[in-house]
């Protein structure tokens, strides 16, 4: 890390290319298949041209989830993807969280649901997926802690709809 930031070019593209991987799947969850590698590739130029602000090799995977989620949203945002009944934080706020021990997921396949939200996404994404505790889910999106859950909760809400009752029509 440290002689990537230095700009050993070696290290750079041995560091990228060693985060590739979870940097797309993690983009892929929140702005779909079709765009992720487009996503994925702004994301990695970001980071190599911002790695040399990285205070701490410590903070790499967050900080570089933090790009991720930044430009993800950014370009949904862009395309006008985002669904404006889905903008409003506020009212996921008043969901309860859910009861996380009797949920069983099948992350990847979830994610792909159509019904999540990009916000939801990202949190489960990123709790589910790649382990991060809902605060550094939190410090991550740069959104307050009780967002996060309430996204979580979301989330979990429009799976359990959309999944244990077979779907809407039901």
């Amino acid at each position: 890390m440290l002689r990537a930031q230095l700009g050993d070019r070696e290290a750079i593209e041995s560091l990228l290319r060693g985060v590739q991987p979870m940097l797309t799947r993690y983009v892929r969850a929140i702005v779909g298949a079709s765009a992720a590698e487009d996503v994925t590739q702004e994301v990695m130029v970001t980071i190599f041209r911002k790695l040399w602000t990285l205070s701490s090799p410590d903070l790499f995977r967050p900080w570089m989830f933090r790009v991720a989620s930044r430009t993800a949203f950014h370009y949904l945002k862009k395309r006008k993807r985002w669904p404006d009944r889905l903008r409003d934080d506020e009212a996921l706020e008043e969901l309860a969280a859910p009861d996380l021990a009797r949920i069983a997921l099948d992350v990847d396949q979830l994610l792909q649901d159509p019904h999540l939200s990009p916000p939801s996404r990202a949190v489960l994404a990123l709790h589910f997926k790649e382990g991060f505790t809902l605060p550094e889910a939190a410090a991550i999106l740069d959104v307050p802690l009780g967002t996060v859950k309430s996204r979580l909760a979301y989330g979990l809400a429009t799976l359990r709809r959309h999944h244990a009752m077979g779907g809407p029509n039901d």
